[in-house]
């Protein structure tokens, strides 16, 4: 792997593989009554987190703290950020402290990037802007094939707000590297310009694609993003683009659906939907520690694995 985990494109299909694979070891600790691996004792990973989040910092914090590292959460606010600091000036404080992995959440696409650029230690993406979040790509692939198996010619539906997804983006990269045919269904408004230039089909009718889908991934209206009337109302758009009881009857018997979360139920997903037995969102949350423990063990150059599993 490479020394920082910024895109899903940066990813090949052994690495993607690898901390698939990888992430399967780990999550055999999940059952023990001590969940804790003296891994990456005496490493210290930084949080540093621009944007409101509770999934994803809490997530990335447990996995490094399961790993044995020093966790420290940084949040914008309250920190010398809101006193007009820069990025550049809170890396290098950062680099002083000796930080050897940063894992960061901004609002700005391509902000991981630069401070790639600034740091000694790694750098994980935990989410830029309206560009990508690679570590839910791997935690979603990472559920799938815990259901479905390999996902090779398995067909992943990605349904709702894509234009200010960077969920989907770092999917459909992720997925189409590890051999699935995805499908973006969403309104023409909903969809970035450049997707003609992505590795996946697109098509604006939901009813089409889900009898032919494995996998269906709704996707959160970012109402916080939108600056435009981008659907003629909310009750429309769930009329549509939402996935309800009907709907989930037309699709075959062993498909699941999933949703990266936060929800708006009623809206995107129905609530019966959410809860069914289909649906893979909590499972998706747990899964989220142990792709991340393993994204870290992997980054920072942990120990033989095989040993401290078995022990």
């Amino acid at each position: 792997m490479r020394r920082h985990l910024i895109s899903a494109a940066d990813l090949s299909r052994d690495d993607a593989l690898l901390i698939l694979d990888t992430a399967d070891e780990l999550a055999k600790i999940s059952d023990r009554s001590i969940k804790k691996l003296p891994t990456l004792r005496g490493r210290t990973v930084v949080n540093l987190f621009f944007e409101d989040s509770t999934r994803t910092r809490i997530s990335f914090e447990a996995a490094a703290k399961r790993l044995s590292a020093d966790v420290i959460n940084f949040s914008a606010k309250g920190s010398s950020v809101s006193k007009g600091e820069s990025l550049k000036d809170t890396a290098l404080t950062l680099e002083a402290m000796g930080a050897d992995a940063v894992v960061i959440r901004h609002g700005a696409s391509g902000a991981p990037h630069r401070l790639a650029g600034w740091v000694r230690g790694s750098v994980v993406n935990a989410g830029d802007g309206t560009h990508e979040h690679p570590t839910q790509a791997l935690l979603d692939a990472f559920t799938m094939r815990r259901r479905l198996g390999p996902l090779d010619g398995r067909r992943v539906t990605i349904v709702g707000d894509v234009l200010h997804s960077r969920v989907a983006r770092s999917n459909v990269l992720l997925l189409s590297t590890l051999g699935a045919e995805v499908t973006l269904v969403a309104p023409p408004t909903l969809l970035p310009v450049s997707v003609g230039s992505w590795p996946c089909e697109v098509s604006y009718d939901l009813d089409a694609v889900l009898p032919k889908s494995d996998v269906v991934m709704m996707l959160r209206v970012q109402r916080e993003r939108m600056n435009a009337a981008f659907f003629p109302t909310e009750r429309e758009y769930s009329r549509r683009y939402g996935l309800d009881r009907d709907r989930v009857a037309r699709m075959h018997d062993d498909a699941i659906v999933m949703h990266p979360g936060p929800m708006n139920r009623g809206m995107e997903i129905a609530a019966e939907v959410a809860d069914s037995p289909r649906s893979t969102i909590v499972e998706q949350v747990a899964n989220g520690v142990t792709t991340r423990m393993a994204v870290l063990y992997l980054l920072l150059g942990g120990a033989d694995l095989g040993g401290e599993i078995r022990q």
